[in-house]
């Protein structure tokens, strides 16, 4: 059982973050930040109870927006469908499997872009999501 103590490094990394590490919050973010890998809410509820936690949807949906708006994770808008977070919040691209839907990680720095258009007036980049979708042949 997770218990939310300053020996607990998940519950450290929540703190750093701003968050308290409730025992949900430490289910989801251990279950997550586990190991490099993207979810959607969904897999991590099933995960979560199949593991015998009890743990409304709500709460888990909840304790995800909370993790990637103090990024503890990176929320990702992959198909329009679901999100996705993902335990790696360095700067980073993804290939999709077009099948499976699996995200793999691609380092930024294998992709390389020339030239940007200029954005409107008044505004600034703020980053770069990039998915490059694979298709088998």
């Amino acid at each position: 059982m997770l218990v939310p103590t300053a020996l607990h490094p998940v519950a450290e990394r929540l703190r750093s973050c701003g968050i308290q590490p409730t025992a949900q919050r430490l289910k989801v973010a251990s279950l997550l930040l586990s190991a490099p890998q993207h979810l959607t809410a969904e897999a991590i509820l099933e995960r979560l109870r199949t593991e015998g936690a009890r743990v409304s949807k709500a709460t888990v949906y909840n304790t995800l927006n909370l993790f990637a708006a103090r990024g503890v994770v990176r929320q990702l808008a992959v198909d329009g469908d679901r999100a996705w977070f993902d335990s790696n919040t360095e700067p980073h691209y993804h290939f999709q499997d077009l099948e499976s839907g699996a995200l793999t990680d691609l380092p930024h720095t294998a992709v390389r872009f020339e030239q940007l258009p200029p954005p409107p007036p008044g505004t600034e980049y703020a980053g770069i999501e990039l998915f490059i979708r694979l298709r088998r042949v």
